[in-house]
């Protein structure tokens, strides 16, 4: 398990892993709280929403030590916050967000939306909701569509920002899922970036969940928890962190084995060299008789081979120095 001390409301916190069973190591407090490491606005840099504005809440702890880790920092980093407190700080964060949505269709432009901020609530089985939750109930029952989904299913329009739990390890903290749960109902899109070693089975089924399968090279190819993989739905991403030519061969291998890309979309990144004060001395050596693989040759490995996958550059990484944090 995890030793959790902190001393005084503010105080930064420690933490020592005890245990690196994946499923036994998880945050247990009495009360609703977590442990942050930041909260930021940023622009989303990977995944199929890459590019929209999204808060993110880094939270502290990682049971794995991936050999490309960029986020040591929020391996023991990070104070206490009430559930309450994180709402808060993002609502506000939020704020200048308010009234907007954006639309998904290709060709369409942005959409906004009126999105009243009024605190009149109504009981809808058993659930605190806004009065905008409940009209859009309404509607979603007099149409057969959610809103902001289309007849496909496909979501058309979401509220603008988007809301991203990352860590860390954001699963090794029981209290994430009321969170989400939380955020969800909200009104939120809610984005769950997770290493793939937990059990993602009670996440609330309207996260996004953008899971990651580690490849050899992260030298945590051993902790990938395969169960989960029945658990993935449409809306899920599956990430490959690829660093070596070993890796993109594993990934062939597990897309043909598994069936991937008829389960979700699967995103492929480059391992991006990291810059000396991120390499934390935690971290997994490379396994032996790896050979490094360029950008340039994993792009035309994909291109050459047709690979059902999306590609995708860190933007926050071209767009900030690579080791800035908080963006």
């Amino acid at each position: 398990m995890f030793h959790f001390e902190t001393h005084g409301r503010d105080a930064r916190a420690t933490i020592k892993i005890l245990s690196d069973t994946p499923d036994s190591a998880y945050f247990g407090f009495v009360s609703e709280t977590l442990n942050v490491n930041e909260i930021y606005v940023s622009l989303q840099g990977e995944s199929t929403f890459a590019g929209l504005p999204c808060i993110f809440v880094r939270l502290t702890a990682c049971n794995l030590r991936c050999s490309y880790c960029d986020s040591a920092y929020a391996f023991t980093e990070g104070k206490k916050q009430s559930l309450e407190e994180i709402q808060a700080e993002i609502e506000g964060l939020a704020k200048p967000f308010s009234h907007k949505s954006i639309s998904l269709t290709p060709g369409s432009s942005p959409v906004t939306v009126d999105r009243q901020a009024a605190e009149t609530v109504s009981t809808v089985s058993g659930e605190r909701q806004t009065a905008k939750a409940v009209e859009n109930k309404t509607a979603a029952l007099s149409t057969g569509l959610k809103p902001g989904v289309n007849e496909n299913g496909q979501l058309s329009s979401i509220r603008m920002p988007l809301i991203e739990l990352t860590g860390g390890e954001p699963l090794l903290q029981k209290n994430a899922l009321p969170l989400m749960k939380q955020l969800c109902d909200d009104g939120y899109t809610v984005l769950l970036e997770t290493s793939g070693a937990h059990d993602i089975s009670g996440v609330d089924p309207r996260v996004r969940r953008i899971m990651d399968l580690k490849c050899p090279s992260s030298g945590e190819v051993e902790r990938n928890r395969w169960e989960n993989i029945a658990h993935l739905k449409s809306t899920d991403e599956i990430k490959f962190v690829v660093g070596t030519v070993e890796d993109y061969a594993w990934v062939k291998q597990q897309i043909a084995q598994h069936k991937l890309d008829s389960i979700c979309p699967l995103l492929v990144s480059w391992v991006h060299p990291l810059a000396p004060e991120q390499q934390d001395k935690s971290l997994k050596k490379v396994p032996a008789g790896q050979t490094p693989i360029s950008r340039l040759q994993l792009v035309e490995n994909i291109i050459g081979d047709a690979l059902p996958v999306r590609f995708q550059a860190q933007m926050h990484k071209i767009i900030w120095p690579p080791e800035q944090r908080g963006v």
